[in-house]
């Protein structure tokens, strides 16, 4: 059994590669549910209805950028969502995060429907003062189904029978991604 120094000195190094991506991690959570004007990180460009928001987050040796788009669903405008995607800090992994509002269903949580067809579903994994953050690996189909979709539809559920649906455009997210460092 190792000793709690031991077990310390153990996982440092792996905390160390993570700070990274928990900055940028930081960074997209302070984008929250603000308004596009409001977000951190400077604005390097735009595509279409999407932006590429960068900023070097505490502890990080450089600029992250992340994609992101925020939107109100049309029939509630207390009821909004920002969708991220990002690279992780080692390049290998794209992540598709949405920071839905507080007061969502958490066990049934984000469903995904792009030009009507079910994608599927993503489990939320925490909870924040400002929102519930729901995150899947995206992996080549998923990124080619939002290149060529024209849009998406994320699904919150505040009762298990009552889900709201949050139409967001994909128009640029194709140029978006490929410009994503």
């Amino acid at each position: 059994m190792l000793s709690p120094r031991r077990l310390l000195a153990s996982a440092l190094p792996r905390l160390r590669a993570l700070a990274p991506v928990l900055g940028l991690a930081g960074l997209v959570i302070g984008m929250g549910m603000a308004s596009p004007a409001a977000a951190q990180g400077v604005v390097k460009q735009t595509f279409g209805d999407w932006q590429i928001r960068c900023d070097t987050p505490p502890g990080a040796q450089s600029e992250q950028c992340v994609l992101l788009q925020s939107v109100q669903a049309d029939d509630r405008p207390n009821v909004g969502l920002t969708v991220i995607v990002l690279r992780t800090a080692d390049q290998k992994s794209r992540l598709l995060r949405v920071l839905a509002p507080l007061g969502v269903l958490l066990p049934s949580g984000l469903g995904l429907k792009i030009d009507d067809t079910d994608v599927g579903r993503a489990g939320f994994v925490r909870c924040l003062p400002n929102g519930c953050v729901a995150e899947v690996v995206m992996d080549d189909a998923l990124i080619g189904k939002l290149r060529s979709g024209k849009q998406a539809t994320f699904i919150i559920f505040q009762t298990p029978e009552e889900g709201i649906g949050i139409p967001l455009s994909l128009n640029g997210f194709g140029p978006g991604f490929d410009a994503l460092k």
